[in-house]
């Protein structure tokens, strides 16, 4: 058994949502278009606003650095930066392997260019438009469904060739119909939707990082 289903299997048995067996399908389909974006040296962009732009930023922490495990770098990568000397070295045992992240809600002197010279509907429509590639994902999460920024993005996301993924409640809004994935959590309460989106994403992140490294 993958050690990604071992995982798996522990969220279930904590979070009774996920014994929802539409919702369960979405987050494994989400899982397998992540997993391949990363196969192929993919990129994850993601946005959101207020509380789900901190989700964004909570989603980089687990991805990019050690999450549940210590990533050790590769071997051919770690001679490599140990060619520097002491610095190297030091630096060789302490650095880990990532999976690359980027919360587009985080850049505000990006977000306030792009917002007095665009529109604010464009914020993150105009940074999937300059880092988003065909082997990347973009992930956009709204309890509504609707926030009509990452509705944009998700335009050109799909544009460009991009695997789409939402995050939302109460009936996954406008976005459940762009996005190729939509994991809708089964509540109309922000607060509820907020707390189920951060036990899913925590459950892909450490799916990701379950199925590529030992410790």
């Amino acid at each position: 058994m993958k050690k990604s289903n071992l995982v798996m299997d522990r969220y279930i048995s904590k979070n009774n949502f996920l014994e929802d067996l539409s919702l369960l399908d979405n987050i494994k389909k989400a899982y397998e278009i992540l997993n391949e974006c990363y196969n192929k040296n993919g990129k994850l962009l993601i946005c959101g606003n207020g509380g789900s732009a901190a989700d964004c930023d909570h989603i980089v922490g687990e991805l990019v650095k050690g999450f549940t495990k210590k990533r050790p770098l590769n071997e051919d990568l770690k001679k490599k930066i140990s060619e520097f000397g002491e610095l190297g070295i030091e630096m060789s045992d302490k650095l880990q392997e990532s999976l690359p992240a980027i919360n587009l809600s985080a850049h505000i002197s990006l977000l306030t260019a792009t917002l007095n010279d665009i529109g604010g509907e464009e914020v993150f429509a105009q940074q999937v438009l300059g880092y988003g590639d065909s082997n990347d994902v973009l992930i956009g999460i709204s309890t509504s469904g609707n926030s009509a920024n990452i509705l944009k993005a998700g335009i050109v996301a799909k544009a460009k060739g991009m695997k789409t993924i939402s995050f939302s409640g109460r009936d996954g809004g406008n976005m459940k119909d762009l996005f190729d994935i939509s994991l809708i959590m089964p509540s109309n309460i922000t607060s509820e939707i907020q707390d189920k989106h951060s036990v899913v994403y925590h459950l892909l992140c450490e799916m990701l990082e379950a199925d590529r490294w030992e410790i």
